[in-house]
């Protein structure tokens, strides 16, 4: 059999946007905004999950090449597989030309896909639900009653990004959410399930970064000061090793969301 090494060899060669990922192990979850403490130990890595890397197809940069484009869904399952600290090669696909290979794979065009006991699965739901169950440790489990928490704010954020009347009521839709978000994460943080991070938080955490860029961008719009609570998550949740390592740049952000603010 084919050693590890030359594997990831032979599989770095085979594709220039290729990207082998090693996850960062946290040494301290911090709620108060500060950066994470991580060590990037290959050797350890490798050896606590006793396994070869999983592939992944994620979206592609349209501002930069061979670097990881703007899908919040993308990230969710690569923020996955960093929490719990499986190494990953992600393929970079450009969507706006997408190669036959990729289509092979899926045939809808659409990512992520990974590769989960030789069989491509798509969608990020079942791709997260599928590692929980196959990686259990370290449990990134959200319970059911509160799974759904925040669950509104990103489609009331594209409501308001896609509006053109002020007066139409989107922002304030918004604006509710992300009042209940905040009383929530009041009375229940710093994480959706208390002190620890877990699925909800990987699922809601690109969303509100895209909130935050696009919004900023299009609307000149800020969460207010008002929720507190809000904007502390966010700075959480943003300073994490594993988000830093595995979010889009803003100028990808705002370049994904312009056809929805133009059309």
């Amino acid at each position: 059999m084919m050693s590890t090494a030359s594997a990831l060899s032979c599989s770095l060669k085979h594709h220039l946007a290729f990207g082998l990922r090693f996850p960062q192990n946290h040494a301290l979850c911090r709620p108060n905004g500060a950066r994470i403490t991580t060590s990037r130990s290959l050797a350890v890595t490798m050896a606590a999950t006793s396994t070869t890397p999983l592939e992944v197809c994620v979206k592609a940069s349209v501002t930069t090449p061979n670097k990881l484009g703007d899908c919040p869904f993308c990230q969710r399952v690569l923020l996955t597989f960093e929490e719990k600290h499986l190494p990953y090669d992600m393929k970079l696909v450009d969507l706006a030309n997408k190669p036959e290979w990729f289509l092979q794979i899926s045939p809808e065009g659409k990512v992520p896909v990974a590769k989960l006991d030789e069989k491509w699965v798509p969608d990020s739901d079942v791709i997260t639900q599928s590692l929980e169950e196959k990686y259990p440790d370290p449990p990134l489990v959200t319970p059911p009653e509160k799974a759904s928490v925040g669950s509104k704010i990103f489609s009331t954020f594209i409501g308001f990004l896609k509006s053109k009347d002020p007066a139409d009521g989107t922002v304030q839709a918004l604006l509710n959410e992300l009042s209940s978000f905040n009383d929530y994460i009041k009375e229940n943080g710093p994480f959706i399930n208390g002190e620890k991070i877990s699925a909800a938080d990987l699922s809601l955490g690109p969303k509100l970064y895209h909130l935050e860029i696009a919004l900023g961008h299009y609307k000149k719009w800020s969460v207010p000061d008002t929720l507190p609570y809000v904007k502390s998550y966010m700075e959480t949740i943003f300073s994490m090793d594993s988000f830093v390592k595995t979010r889009a740049s803003p100028d990808d952000v705002i370049a994904g969301w312009r056809p929805k603010v133009m059309g």
